[in-house]
């Protein structure tokens, strides 16, 4: 599939109504939407939108719950995280740009139990590529992408939203 084809307008309409044919078929009426930053952030934003969420968005910076932190460092803007609607006992739907390794879904994860124990958690990703590490799928995914090692998704905004396809400077020499 060709990157540049991608509406990712389109596509998050798509996740909308395939969310809600979800939150409907499991009798979730009143979901907590969170996404984590950025990218995840904008994607939860029209979501939350179309979707009509009673709840404020939440925002997640995972920044400090990467298992590769130490190897990184610190993300040089990181933000609070912000979740206005308790998640205690609630079902949340988790919204990311892209899933990949699986890592940044594990430390939202992480980040989320913090705040208390959800009812359920649901994963909604924009595009899912290859190269999983960890056992975490989406419940709804917008677009499946095959991309070789050394290439990585970027998703570009927040208006308009674009993806492109680039190359990971660290796989290089």
């Amino acid at each position: 599939m060709d990157i540049d084809s991608l509406n990712p307008e389109q596509i998050i309409a798509d996740m909308a109504a395939a969310l809600r044919t979800l939150l409907d078929g499991r009798d979730i009426a009143d979901p907590v939407m969170v996404g984590i930053y950025t990218g995840g952030v904008w994607v939860a934003q029209r979501l939350h939108r179309l979707l009509e969420l009673k709840d404020p968005l939440g925002t997640l910076d995972i920044s400090f719950y990467r298992d590769d932190f130490t190897r990184v460092g610190m993300n040089p803007q990181v933000r609070p995280s912000l979740l206005p609607a308790g998640i205690e006992d609630r079902h949340v739907i988790l919204v990311d740009d892209v899933l990949n390794t699986g890592r940044t879904i594990r430390a939202a994860l992480n980040e989320l139990f913090d705040y208390g124990r959800p009812a359920s958690i649901l994963l909604a990703a924009l595009v899912e590529r290859g190269g999983r590490e960890l056992p975490i799928q989406a419940d709804v995914v917008g677009a499946r992408v095959e991309l070789a090692r050394d290439r990585h998704i970027k998703l570009h905004g927040p208006a308009p939203l674009r993806l492109s396809v680039v190359e990971d400077a660290r796989q290089k020499g």
